[in-house]
């Protein structure tokens, strides 16, 4: 078989950018009208791309289209194509003013509520003109984005070890809990048994997370099925809400309570459910100006968060700091492998 030839001009960067769009949104319709084009022209600039390339990327089926194995990896090489360039743009504007720039960084719920804001507060009194753009997914659709390069770090819990095309670099270790809100009737028991919780409704991670996994093998483990009331989300404000107006019984890592005395965490030990909240990085793609400042002030942050008694206890002060407000004993910060 033939290497196709990618550098004699027929292959246009409107072709990666739709094999993307097409990976991610699973149909022509879709990819078409994120792309603000025609479904007609996104049909032919697809066989433009599969003519070059000389296979087909995807299948197409009665629902949207599927990627083949060659979509696959043409995709995964778009995407690094893709990336680098919008890496290079921005890194030739922040040369150009090393005051200003712009960072995007995607998070999750584990590290969303303490950690970044923190990190980002550091920067700000240093570089106040410095832009950072925050997006919120889940842990998946941010791994795509991380890959094609529309954020340049992930920040929450890490689930792999590193690999050719992720680096995940761990913070601190974090538990997770079982939470209720403060006048729910369960608190204040000393024990409480997860057969009294079935019933309540609850709120779960989305089946896509490695947490959901995690507590599905937990109920499994203790002879019950999941709680058929339920609602799956990964937004922390959804969360919340919902906790402090109903009696939902939700699943959340330790720290993202530590603060608000209007959520407790009720005495049913989730172990070993746990997580470490770390960094997750493109292994090939260099970081930009901007990126190492607030991955330095998230590591400086990190380094001082300690626990406070027990998992979710309400202790009134800074998680990381004594109540003389003492930095605390920084946390292994070794990679998550």
């Amino acid at each position: 078989m033939d290497i196709p030839r990618l550098l004699d001009g027929r292959l246009k960067f409107r072709h990666l950018i739709l094999v993307d769009a097409l990976s991610r949104q699973g149909s022509v319709v879709g990819a078409a009208a994120e792309l603000h084009v025609t479904q007609p022209a996104a049909t032919r600039s697809l066989h433009e791309l599969e003519d070059i390339l000389g296979v087909a990327l995807f299948e197409r089926r009665p629902r949207g289209v599927t990627a083949t194995v060659f979509g696959e990896a043409f995709t995964q090489h778009a995407r690094a194509v893709l990336a680098q360039l919008a890496q290079a743009g921005r890194h030739v504007v922040e040369l150009a003013d090393a005051d200003r720039g712009t960072v995007i960084v995607g998070t999750h719920l584990a590290g969303s509520n303490v950690l970044l804001p923190r990190a980002i507060t550091g920067i700000k009194k240093e570089r106040p003109y410095l832009t950072v753009i925050v997006r919120e997914a889940s842990p998946e659709a941010l791994l795509l984005d991380l890959e094609a390069g529309r954020v340049d770090f992930v920040v929450g819990r890490l689930t792999a070890p590193s690999d050719e095309r992720m680096v995940r670099r761990k913070l601190y270790d974090e538990s997770v809990d079982l939470v209720v809100r403060a006048g729910h009737v369960l608190v204040g028991r000393p024990h409480v048994e997860l057969a009294e919780l079935v019933d309540y409704p609850w709120i779960l991670p989305g089946g896509e997370t490695a947490l959901r996994r995690e507590i599905e093998e937990f109920f499994t483990r203790n002879g019950f099925a999941l709680p058929l009331n339920r609602v799956e989300t990964t937004s922390f404000l959804t969360v919340r809400q919902l906790l402090l107006e109903t009696n939902v019984v939700a699943v959340l890592p330790s720290l993202i309570i530590r603060d608000d005395p209007r959520i407790v965490r009720l005495p049913v030990p989730l172990d070993p459910i746990g997580h470490s909240v770390g960094l997750t990085l493109s292994a090939t793609r260099t970081l930009s100006p901007s990126a190492e400042v607030l991955i330095k002030s998230l590591e400086d942050i990190a380094s001082d968060m300690v626990p406070q008694g027990a998992p979710g206890e309400h202790s009134g002060g800074v998680p990381g700091e004594t109540p003389e407000g003492v930095p605390g004993h920084a946390p292994g910060s070794g990679g998550d492998q």
